[in-house]
């Protein structure tokens, strides 16, 4: 058995590896829809475009995926401010099903944009290359650097939250909209940044994926998907339960590969997102009912 723990330990670890950017991604999602309570279904296609944005600086004036991060995080955030305040500000406070619709039209929108400018080949940003060997744990760089990166983004948009008034207002309006703005939050403004802020993280994180992995322009369906399940795991609106869900899903599926095929890693998202729905509905970090 102790012969396998090397194996076992790498596998893990490459699960965590990927879950830190599960979480990065899930963690804007889960506060847009904290504060919006919108289902912001083209939050996978705001990742892509933040990838495709890294792939083409890269391309073009050889910026580094890791050093253009601030360029495309202010892309997306004003993207992201242009779309709530045009478009998903008119859905505020309809059903649900308005906001899915909307956003899943303004999602294909994006990716069909996409196709049509850089075609359905799979791209890569091969700036960091190589491997680090620790206690016989391959790390390879660019997964490692990804790795931190995620984690330093999303525990600044934790401590942003917690800390600063703006974050404070941010939850305020997340808990209770209505006291917020009879306490003389503008909440409007609020669901505004908020929305900004969500995108510009799934731009971030769209830059760490142009780094670690090939991407095309359907790659946002497939992170919508996990990311829904992640937001499930962890709590609707809870953002450090978006972090934690998106750890263990990054793990759960590193161990599932190394014992089954690459369909039923597919399809480990679902399961989980089924069990939690059906034994723990409030998710890791809600309080349960």
């Amino acid at each position: 058995m102790l012969e396998f723990l090397p194996v076992y330990l790498q596998v893990i670890v490459g699960g965590l590896l990927l879950g830190a950017l599960y979480a990065l991604i899930a963690s804007g999602l889960n506060l847009i829809f904290g504060v919006l309570r919108v289902i912001n279904i083209c939050h996978g296609e705001l990742m892509m475009l933040g990838a495709y944005a890294a792939f083409g600086l890269f391309a073009l004036w050889n910026v580094h995926p890791l050093l253009s991060i601030p360029v495309t995080f202010a892309l997306l955030f004003l993207l992201g401010i242009l779309i709530e305040k045009t478009l998903v500000e008119r859905v505020a406070g309809a059903p649900e099903l308005s906001s899915l619709l909307l956003t899943f039209g303004i999602g294909i929108i994006l990716t069909s944009a996409a196709m049509n400018a850089f075609k359905a080949d799979f791209r890569s940003v091969p700036a960091l290359t190589g491997s680090i060997l620790l206690w016989e744990i391959a790390l390879p760089r660019a997964r490692l650097a990804s790795f931190v990166t995620a984690l330093v983004i999303t525990g600044g948009a934790y401590l942003f939250l917690k800390r600063t008034r703006a974050g404070k207002a941010i939850r305020a309006a997340s808990q209770n909209a209505l006291v917020a703005e009879t306490c003389g939050i503008d909440v409007a403004r609020v669901r505004l940044f908020a929305y900004g802020l969500g995108a510009g993280m799934a731009g971030a994180a769209g830059n760490l994926i142009a780094l670690s992995y090939s991407f095309n322009p359907e790659v946002g369906h497939v992170f919508n998907l996990k990311a829904f399940a992640i937001i499930v795991l962890g709590g609707m609106g809870n953002f450090a339960g978006a972090f934690w869900g998106g750890l263990l899903l990054g793990v759960v599926e590193g161990l599932t590969g190394y014992f089954a095929t690459a369909q039923v890693v597919d399809a480990v998202a679902y399961l989980l997102m089924l069990l939690f729905l059906l034994f723990r509905p409030s998710g890791l970090m809600g309080a349960a009912k």
